[in-house]
């Protein structure tokens, strides 16, 4: 290994699976939805995007179904 390496000639990649993890989608939730969300985050530490993400894969991958009435 070399004692020093020389970044700045250095040429970044791109990610080629990064579109495959992840997709930006606009949604429209209510204040109270996202409030609640918050509320978690500020005692998880967790951001709040993060967790209503990881509620609705746990949804999905459980398969619940809505129960309307």
């Amino acid at each position: 290994m070399r004692k020093e390496y020389d970044f700045a000639k250095m040429k970044g990649k791109p990610n080629p699976y990064a579109k495959l993890l992840k997709k930006r989608l606009t949604i429209n939730l209510s204040t109270q939805i996202i409030d609640y969300f918050k509320t978690i985050e500020t005692s998880s530490g967790i951001p709040y995007q993060s967790l209503i993400c990881s509620y609705l894969a746990d949804c999905a991958m459980q398969k619940r179904k809505i129960a309307w009435g």
